[in-house]
């Protein structure tokens, strides 16, 4: 049989385990170097998509804006300011007080301060719960909110809300534990 004649490939170090073609080792860190790349490709997608969705979102509240009758406005010259609702005494609204704590008579002392204030009060009461926190002046529309904040201001600066609980056209001033009692 006919052999081939002997050249470089022939001759290998006695340490080498692998035979045939092989690739070199790789070199240390490569994989750092993908990782980087696909770090860099992810924070471009995610900022390329944060700002299509600003612009989409932009170009909605855009027109949203526009549409709601023109109170909103891109151009500060044409805004239209929000009316101040003035706190305003109106003896004409019956006025409810209710006593949300367990304090004895609290109801009627806050009547008489109401009262003494230029308002109607009609009914002095307790409150189905004496566990509320947050004293509370309850209106039903918003042609009693001048008036809700009237109330409000009478009794030494409780919060307002809109409920539709109590009876349209009247005031129901329901006491918590913050408010402070006129008789000290």
């Amino acid at each position: 049989m006919a052999s081939e004649p002997s050249d470089s490939f022939d001759n290998l170090p006695a340490d080498v385990v692998r035979r045939g073609v092989h690739r070199g080792p790789r070199p240390r860190g490569r994989g750092w170097i993908t990782f980087a790349w696909a770090a860099l490709a992810t924070g471009v997608l995610v900022g390329a998509g944060a700002l299509g969705l600003n612009l989409i979102n932009t170009d909605l509240s855009g027109s949203d804006s526009s549409s709601a009758g023109g109170a909103v406005s891109s151009d500060p010259a044409t805004v239209t300011p929000t009316p101040t609702v003035v706190p305003t005494v109106d003896p004409a609204i019956p006025v409810t007080i209710l006593n949300g704590t367990d304090v004895s008579g609290l109801a009627t002392r806050a009547g008489g301060q109401a009262t003494d204030a230029g308002w109607s009060v009609s009914t002095e009461a307790n409150a189905s719960a004496t566990d509320v926190t947050t004293s509370t002046v309850f209106y039903s529309g918003a042609d009693d909110e001048g008036a809700a904040k009237g109330l409000a201001e009478s009794l030494g600066g409780i919060a307002v809300a809109v409920s539709d609980q109590y009876e349209a056209g009247t005031l129901t001033a329901v006491l918590g534990t913050d408010y402070t009692d006129p008789a000290g």
